[in-house]
């Protein structure tokens, strides 16, 4: 079967990788001349695309965010700079011979049902090549839409934004520091770009004013002995523990940890919602610049005036030279028929979240529309293994009833948890995720037969990260280098720490810790037998 792919960047590259897997026939369409989609960073960004800062570092560590057959090098940072992740996937798509199921500068002007689709499944792709101007129509047997879901800038109207004579912009515009050197600027928005764009502008700018309307719970990179924050998080046992505990439980014991590093409400961040309720924003350095007095914490825009910005509070901040709005993005697939894929205030009814459950046969799906505290690339590559499996013929998918159902459960259980956002409508949690994608495709790890044959493995699976290797373990895709990648991952962790020998170096504590350690496993093991 020939399939259509749309964007050859996180989600693109590893949809081509499982179609071929599975003896599929892919072919990827991107509008720019390079893969890595918004990772490839470009000083003029393309309409209609966002992409990373020039300085943009990745949220999520090296060993729980990649592909799971093609381990990240061990001396790659654990926290990669965009040049490192782009790095990453030039060298997977070498491995794997990925660039030349591309075709480059061709743009997917619109995707619509062939006229036997009821029969076939087909589809029909107008096509333009960005070089020569030309558009032809091809058609395939499948769709894989991989545009990802920042699509169109989420822009603020303030009230008296006409009569402000600074700058207004989005920071989907914003490509670095330069020309905000002295300025006064009011960054509006505290998620993960709104608080990048304040620390880089922090340090060279003459004030910044941070703007947010409910506050935010900040996490940093590093966590616990210097370790990053989701290899700790991100495991089983954390998720087990969470299942076993009261939800009010175990946002107290997240928010004390949190507090610890940063007291959110001494310094004016702490929201009205749990720590559950939002997603999280990942930052390192905001307590040094606001104890430092380089960026102060504002409650919403009031409204703007000639030279400043007044806040709903009645404080006003003079001066003001810009305003960066880091407001999000409103997701979309322009190019598709909307029988196929419709999207509603900023939310689209997908199986599983990439499944339309109104379209027979099933041979579209999206790629990559989803928000999770994790790892984007793995839950991106589950969901192509699935859909590649899908359209080979070798998994079938439930009646659209079925699919219908799980979707209104999916939002029913997402309304409960999450504050009313249009960020929270795509929202999902790792683990449990990437097991509910992985027992569809065959590859779910099996933690108690793993404690019966191999105990070593069985312990770093259950209490080390969720790393994206435990799901080529077993099953469908098996990948002989799994085990070794997984009771060597806290390795790849300290390789790029060890750059100065320590002759003293030693752990301690390790005899203490061991009947800590040996309750640990006995409580994990009983919760594993219970949830079965």
């Amino acid at each position: 079967m020939k399939v259509a792919i749309i964007g050859a960047g996180a989600s693109g590259l590893v949809a081509i990788k499982s179609c071929l897997d599975e003896g599929l026939q892919p072919v990827c369409f991107d509008i720019a001349d390079d893969i890595g989609g918004l990772w490839n960073w470009k000083e003029r960004p393309i309409e209609g695309r966002s992409t990373v800062m020039k300085s943009t570092i990745i949220n999520t560590s090296k060993e729980t965010s990649f592909y799971s057959d093609f381990v990240v090098p061990p001396d790659f940072p654990n926290f990669m700079h965009n040049t490192k992740v782009v790095e990453y996937f030039r060298r997977y798509a070498k491995h794997f011979a990925l660039a030349q199921h591309v075709r480059f500068r061709t743009e997917v002007l619109r995707v619509s049902q062939a006229e036997n689709f009821k029969e076939t499944g087909r589809w029909r792709l107008e096509l333009k090549d960005l070089e020569s101007g030309t558009t032809r129509v091809e058609e395939f047997g499948g769709v894989i839409v991989c545009s990802g879901h920042h699509a169109d800038k989420k822009m603020p109207r303030f009230e008296g934004q006409e009569e402000f004579e600074g700058k207004i912009i989005h920071t989907h515009d914003y490509a670095d520091y330069k020309g905000y050197e002295d300025k006064r600027v009011v960054v509006v928005g505290i998620g993960n770009s709104g608080v990048d764009v304040t620390i880089e502008l922090s340090k060279i700018s003459k004030q910044v004013y941070l703007s947010t309307r409910r506050g935010a719970w900040i996490i940093s990179r590093v966590s616990d002995e210097g370790l990053p924050f989701d290899v700790l998080l991100l495991t089983r046992f954390q998720y087990l523990l969470s299942r076993c505990l009261p939800e009010s439980v175990t946002n107290y014991m997240m928010e004390r940890w949190l507090d610890r590093r940063l007291n959110h409400s001494l310094y004016g961040l702490r929201p009205a919602h749990r720590w559950s309720a939002q997603h999280p924003t990942v930052c390192d350095d905001l307590a040094n610049r606001l104890i430092a007095g380089n960026v102060i914490v504002k409650p919403d825009v009031r409204r703007l005036h000639r030279k400043s910005v007044e806040f709903v509070d009645g404080s006003v901040a003079d001066d003001v030279d810009a305003v960066v709005c880091a407001t999000g993005y409103l997701f979309g697939f322009p190019f598709v028929d909307h029988e196929a894929l419709r999207v509603t205030d900023n939310s689209v009814a997908l199986y599983k979240y990439v499944f339309p459950p109104d379209v027979h046969p099933s041979t579209i799906s999206v790629i990559g529309c989803f928000q999770a505290i994790g790892g984007l690339m793995p839950i991106s590559e589950m969901q192509s293994r699935l859909v590649a499996r899908v359209l080979k013929g070798d998994v079938r998918l439930p009646s659209s009833d079925a699919m219908r159902d799980d979707i209104r459960k999916k939002r029913e259980t997402m309304s409960k948890r999450y504050i009313e956002s249009t960020r929270h409508t795509i929202q999902v949690d790792f683990v449990p995720y990437m097991d509910e994608l992985a027992e569809l495709v065959g590859c779910k790890p099996n933690i108690l037969r793993l404690f019966l044959t191999d105990p070593r493995l069985a312990l770093s699976v259950l209490l080390g990260p969720c790393c994206p290797y435990q799901y080529r373990l077993m099953g469908h895709g098996k990948w002989p280098g799994a085990r070794d990648a997984i009771l060597t991952v806290m390795d790849r962790i300290r390789i790029p720490l060890k750059t100065r020998a320590i002759s003293n170096d030693s752990t301690h504590g390790n005899d203490v810790l061991l009947p800590v350690f040996v309750a640990i496993v006995i409580f994990a093991l009983l919760a594993i037998y219970l949830q079965s």
